[in-house]
């Protein structure tokens, strides 16, 4: 199985060169550390910067350059800092070609939940719902199951809903897949990982065609 870094740079061979990519808080942070250097993307964060880079190494932090999730990020020549209103502006304007995001749960629809647990104290939904609305392109980062082993991949989402049928590509701990009218597409499997692993972890419908080959990372 992957870790996050495994799932980061897996979902890096989804960005394209010249892209607007917005990351979210959690794994999807990580995918500018695996971008392939011979191509130009703009990491926006939408706390106001456009032109992330890797995370510093120790001692180069510099606490005032933060993304999202208050990490320590470096910028990239050219990166540009501004208010929330124009990076919303960015994000509502559809000026965002590719958004990843992590997730609870994703539902076979394309449903997403990520923003609150019930019961749980959070600060509020952040922009997350913006994002959703909004994105033409969502990858999820995600672990395939949860701490207990219970699947995230379910038939309906239980905890409260982010955006509706919105989720486009999915890449977990076990696998790469694609949500279709029928269901989840299994295209990819994680090394050392089998297509019956990914069945019994997987709660909603799992389309499976042919063989299903190993991730390239």
């Amino acid at each position: 199985m992957l870790d996050k870094n495994g799932i980061a740079k897996r979902i890096a061979k989804e960005v394209q060169n010249g892209y607007y990519v917005n990351l979210g808080i959690g794994i999807p942070t990580l995918v500018a550390n695996f971008v392939r250097e011979d191509i130009e993307v703009e990491f926006q964060s939408e706390n106001g910067v456009l032109g992330m880079g890797p995370f510093p190494f120790e001692g180069e932090e510099d606490p005032d350059i933060i993304n999202a999730g208050k990490q320590t990020i470096t910028t990239l020549p050219g990166a540009s800092f501004f208010d929330s209103a124009m990076s919303f502006s960015m994000i509502r304007g559809k000026h965002v070609d590719l958004t990843i995001l992590g997730a609870m749960e994703v539902a076979e629809n394309g449903d997403i939940a990520n923003w609150k647990i019930p019961g749980k104290m959070v600060k509020g939904m952040g922009g997350a719902m913006d994002l959703v609305a909004s994105a033409e392109n969502i990858i999820v980062a995600m672990t395939h199951t949860n701490r207990a082993g219970a699947s995230k991949l379910l038939k309906r989402c239980s905890l409260p809903l982010t955006g509706v049928g919105c989720v486009k590509k999915i890449v977990t701990n076990m696998a790469v897949l694609e949500i279709t009218p029928e269901g989840f597409k299994l295209l990819e499997r994680a090394p050392g990982v089998t297509v019956d692993q990914i069945k019994e972890a997987t709660e909603g419908t799992l389309i499976v065609e042919g063989e299903i080959p190993e991730m390239e990372l």
